[in-house]
This record gives C-alpha cells, sequence and structure tokens, in this order.
C-alpha cells in the first residue's frame, strides 16, 4: 500500500516531486514506460520514470532495505543509455521507515572496474520545513527528522485544511494518512486526521473496492467448492447460497480489515460495515 500512495503522489504532484528532487518545477516531465525500455521492469516498491527533454528522472520509494538496489538502478541507468544516449539522468532511492541496516546507505554499484552511482534519500534524515513547503510533499512530512512527529502531522493537517480544492484535500489527507502509519499509532492518527475528508479519495474508494473484490472472490470460491462436494441439485443449490452469504460476510470482513489497516477507528469501520462490533473487536485482535 505505501508504494502505490508514493507512486500516486508522485503522478499527481509532479510539479511538487520535480522541485524536490531536481531542484526546479520548471521543467516539464512527461511518463516513461518501462516498457520503452526494451525490457521488462525490474520489480520495484514503487518505479517512477519520467523524462524531458534532455533529462530522465528514475525514482524508486522503498519501505524496507534491499540489496538488490544497486544492480537495479545501474540496470535502469544502462536501459535509458540504451534508449536515449544523449540524455543526462538522476537516480534517486527513496527509503520511508528508519533502520540501521547499511544498505541503506549504499549508493554504488560496484563490479570489478565497473562503477555506477546514484543518489539516497533517507527521510528520517531530511528536515520536517521542506515537506511542509509544497501540498504534493505534506504526506512525506511525518517521516522527516523530527522528535515530536505528532507535532508534524498536526501541522501536515492545519496545512491541508487550508487547500480550497475538497478533492486534493481528501486525496492529501488519506495519503498522509497511510503513510503516518510507519511511525504513529492508529489512534493518534485518526484523532488528528479528519475521517470524513479521507472517505471522499481515490484511494480510500480503492481501498474498499479491493476489499469487496476480494471478500466476494473468496466467498464464491467457497460456496461453489461447498455446493459441488455436496453433490447433485440439492448440494449445489444449498452450498451456492451458503457461499453467497458467507462470502457477503467476508467481504464486510475483509473491507473492515482495509479499513482498520487504513487507521479507521472501530466505530467507524462498525458503521461503514454493518459488523457488529465483536467482529470488528475480533479482527483487530486477530
Amino acid at each position: 500500500m505505501y508504494d502505490n500512495i508514493c507512486k500516486f503522489i508522485a503522478e499527481n504532484f509532479a510539479d511538487d516531486f520535480a522541485s524536490w528532487l531536481l531542484g526546479t518545477n520548471s521543467i516539464i516531465l512527461t511518463e516513461l514506460s518501462p516498457t520503452e525500455l526494451s525490457l521488462e521492469p525490474i520489480r520495484a516498491d514503487a518505479l517512477i520514470l519520467r523524462q524531458a527533454e534532455d533529462l530522465v528522472l528514475h525514482a524508486e520509494f522503498q519501505t524496507a532495505a534491499d540489496a538488490r538496489i544497486p544492480f537495479r538502478m545501474a540496470d535502469y541507468r544502462l536501459r535509458v543509455y540504451r534508449r536515449f544516449p544523449s540524455k543526462e539522468m538522476r537516480q534517486v532511492v527513496i527509503y520511508l521507515r528508519e533502520t540501521g541496516s547499511d544498505l541503506v546507505r549504499q549508493n554504488a554499484f560496484v563490479l570489478t572496474r565497473t562503477r555506477h552511482e546514484f543518489d539516497v534519500i533517507r527521510l528520517w534524515e531530511q528536515p520536517a520545513a521542506m515537506f511542509l513547503s509544497a501540498p504534493g510533499l505534506l504526506p512525506f512530512a511525518v517521516l522527516s527528522q523530527t522528535a515530536d512527529p505528532v507535532g508534524v502531522l498536526t501541522q501536515v493537517a492545519s496545512a491541508i485544511a487550508e487547500i480550497p480544492d475538497r478533492r486534493i484535500q481528501s486525496n492529501l489527507m488519506a495519503s498522509a494518512s497511510i503513510l503516518a502509519g510507519l511511525v504513529l499509532e492508529t489512534d493518534v492518527i485518526t484523532r488528528i486526521l479528519r475521517g470524513d475528508i479521507m472517505q471522499e479519495s481515490v484511494i480510500y474508494q480503492d481501498i474498499l473496492q479491493e476489499g469487496r473484490e476480494k471478500g466476494l472472490q473468496q466467498g464464491l470460491q467457497q460456496g461453489l467448492q461447498q455446493g459441488l462436494q455436496q453433490g447433485l441439485q440439492q448440494g449445489l443449490q444449498q452450498g451456492l447460497q451458503e457461499g453467497i452469504q458467507e462470502g457477503m460476510q467476508l467481504a464486510k470482513e475483509e473491507l473492515a480489515r482495509n479499513l482498520l489497516r487504513e487507521n479507521m477507528t472501530i466505530e467507524q469501520v462498525v458503521r461503514l460495515t454493518g459488523l457488529s462490533l465483536e467482529i470488528v473487536q475480533g479482527l483487530v485482535e486477530n
């Protein structure tokens, strides 16, 4: 989920993103698909490829240390050179969650007589003020260098509340809520960020839809299997009926789990899903 949020921010707030990583927002960046680089893309948490007339920006968000990062950066550099030999390239790996691993300090791929360097940003070492200066960077502020993440998140909430566009408000509120889960407890986040605004965001709606689809699919599969095992028409009919009912229950429970993961309170989840308080509490405990 964190990688999707970061990619969403980079795509929808491209100017703020470019200003942060390139030091300017005067460069117009357009999407560069990995398929344009002739090879299948290597799996990345959140791969961002953007290009301008004479520049390619390659950024990756990482929630955890990964020993494969140096090779991946070198590989993409060669791919871009093969496709655009005259373009400069800026490569940066952005680590979200603080860790003591030395891997997050590696900024070069070294192989015998070959060396390729790239930039690394560890958010917990960056000043919070940097992310409070632009709307598209606000969700990252709570992950920055601060002794008071609660205070920073409060500033983020105030800044988002001043944005006149309700759609932008809701998307930033939801993004900030999810990323804040890396450093703060759920009850703290829900106390600071407005849940009613978050529910209007496309991110929130995606979470709901994912929960519905996953729950219904599991339920229908289980119901069909149960019906076939019982045999003939009676078994199939009964199994499918029970499966559909159970599927709806599973869908509600899956939806509840997703909402809980995204920092909704138990009371809000009960109200939105129709599940009993006991069931939702059980989902929290499990």
